[in-house]
């Protein structure tokens, strides 16, 4: 299984940006997907959360401004990120839960990573 995150890049502030993560490989079946961030100096965090179903779940810091989405049909997810702050600067990580065929349970699995900056 492999997950392809891309969509960053540098941006002013009040700008925006959209993230893709796509799964791929023998893929059953993916439950919940995340998206991490990490700043320079920082532990990594989770930004939002979108179970199989479609609800979503967002640190309070991007409340309002990211929106998380997927399409189950394509193993995708995107974020949309608008109103873009300095403070969302880092690089942005891709998790699903996946079930591969032959499995006995979900394991996780990570993006590469795509760098966002944001510029004042």
């Amino acid at each position: 299984v492999q997950l392809q995150a891309s969509g960053g890049g540098l941006v002013q502030a009040g700008g925006s940006l959209r993230l893709s993560c796509a799964a791929s490989g023998s893929i059953f079946a993916i439950k919940d997907m995340f998206w991490y961030r990490q700043a320079p100096g920082n532990q990594r965090e989770l930004v939002a959360t979108i179970a199989n179903g479609g609800r979503t779940n967002y640190v309070d810091s991007v409340k309002g401004r990211f929106t998380l989405s997927r399409d189950n049909a394509k193993n995708t997810m995107w974020l949309q990120m608008n109103s873009l702050k300095p403070e969302d600067t880092g690089v942005y990580y891709c998790n699903a839960e996946v079930f591969t065929y032959g499995a006995s349970r979900y394991e996780s699995y990570w993006g590469q990573g795509t760098q966002v900056t944001v510029s004042s």
